[in-house]
């Protein structure tokens, strides 16, 4: 039988054209100076979400207790995946101080409502549902890596230094490992037909919120 990961790559793959062709917009030459930064806030509201979204969703774990046949596995993995990921929130400050924007004109306020719909929903599934389906969030995040080339182009496109693409040189290189990682979890996790759809319903979620954010970015804002 196909193992929930293989099935959730099998329909991730079917988004993968329309995800890149709005990533792509996002690059794109005309304006890049000026989109970039936005790029940058904007992730950074979506990443500073990730590790207290794992440690909710490794908290519920425990609360369903050992008897639980998905949880032990589950909090052990977002255990090492919660380490893996601290920090990277600062990555893309410092990536914005390089450009020498100063977060405290805009670290403050409420975060765009395209970063509220992408995140806010897996805090609601992961709260009242079951946190497994955390998974097909991350497997679309880590699942849609910066190409290996992305960080030259921008440097070179936008003129912005190097040291202002770090995010996108580290992500490039860090998230095919992590992709495959949840998916070979999905894979030997023994879901059930409920929990496996949860998850792919999730990591849908995902696809139409990356879509939505893409193109708020590419419109330029408001950041």
């Amino acid at each position: 039988m196909t193992g929930a990961g293989t099935a959730l790559r099998v329909k991730l793959a079917l988004t993968t054209p329309g995800l890149r062709t709005a990533a792509a917009g996002l690059w794109r030459p005309p304006g890049l100076d000026r989109r970039y930064p936005i790029y940058l806030r904007t992730m950074h509201a979506v990443i500073r979400a990730s590790v207290p979204l794992m440690e909710l969703a490794a908290s519920r774990c425990v609360e369903l207790g050992a008897d639980d046949p998905v949880g032990p596995s589950l909090r052990r993995y977002l255990a090492e995946h919660i380490v893996e990921e601290r920090g990277h929130d600062e990555w893309l400050l410092a990536d914005l101080a390089a450009l020498g924007d100063d977060p405290a004109g805009w670290l403050g306020r409420p975060v765009p409502s395209v970063v509220a719909r992408l995140v806010g929903a897996h805090y609601y599934w992961v709260s009242h549902h079951h946190p497994v389906s955390l998974l097909g969030y991350i497997a679309v995040m880590e699942g849609n890596a910066p190409s290996a080339t992305l960080a030259d182009w921008i440097v070179a496109r936008a003129g912005v230094p190097e040291a202002a693409v770090r995010t996108v040189r580290e992500h490039a290189e860090l998230d095919v490992a992590h992709s495959d990682a949840v998916i070979d979890l999905l894979d030997r996790l023994p879901l059930t037909a409920d929990q496996a759809g949860a998850v792919a319903t999730a990591a849908l979620c995902t696809v139409d919120g990356l879509l939505t954010l893409y193109g708020h970015i590419g419109k330029g804002g408001p950041s």
